[in-house]
């Protein structure tokens, strides 16, 4: 199946109608069997990233800040010839958890006109992994899935398409 473009307006409006709909969903999802939800969950998923591009959207990289972990800082600052608290002084502040986040957004390591990451070779964890489809189940990162169906239209998809899976029968869940 061909991957489609994102359009933002499009796609704010698509959560906007949905995205109470969508949480109830995934809250339905969190109480239901571990190991039948995750099979929905991999089949929808593989589904879902057929519709989806990562460089057409890089909405992740334009609206959210990855968590850096000391490895992440220490992995990034050293590929980029700087101390850590120099990357962290430059880059970086501490929100009031005691995470490290990006200063602004975009991500200052996003390349605006190709959507490609500067340092992917040495990219945050938290961005090598998101948005979390495959690794996290929908029980234990479920306000996750939660947040990131309004920031990217591969999880908007996901659910989309395990509720529209569902709905229609092709999916049984006891």
């Amino acid at each position: 199946m061909a991957q489609s473009t994102v359009n933002f307006r499009t796609f704010r409006n698509l959560v906007s109608r949905n995205k109470k709909r969508f949480r109830n969903f995934l809250t339905r999802m969190e109480k239901k069997s571990i190991g039948q939800v995750r099979l929905i969950k991999l089949e929808a998923n593989e589904l879902a990233w057929a519709k989806t591009d990562c460089l057409d959207c890089a909405n992740c990289c334009k609206t959210m800040s990855p968590t850096y972990t000391k490895k992440d800082i220490t992995r990034i600052s050293k590929f980029l010839g700087m101390t850590s608290s120099s990357f962290k002084e430059k880059w970086l502040y501490k929100d009031r958890t005691g995470d490290w986040l990006n200063k602004k957004q975009p991500c200052q390591f996003l390349d605006l006109n190709t959507n490609m990451c500067n340092i992917y070779e040495v990219r945050p964890e938290d961005c090598a992994g998101f948005p979390h489809h495959g690794t996290k189940s929908i029980r234990d990162y479920g306000h996750v899935f939660k947040q990131n169906v309004e920031f990217c239209p591969a999880t908007y998809r996901l659910v989309e398409i395990m509720q529209e899976g569902i709905s229609d029968g092709k999916w049984k869940l006891k």
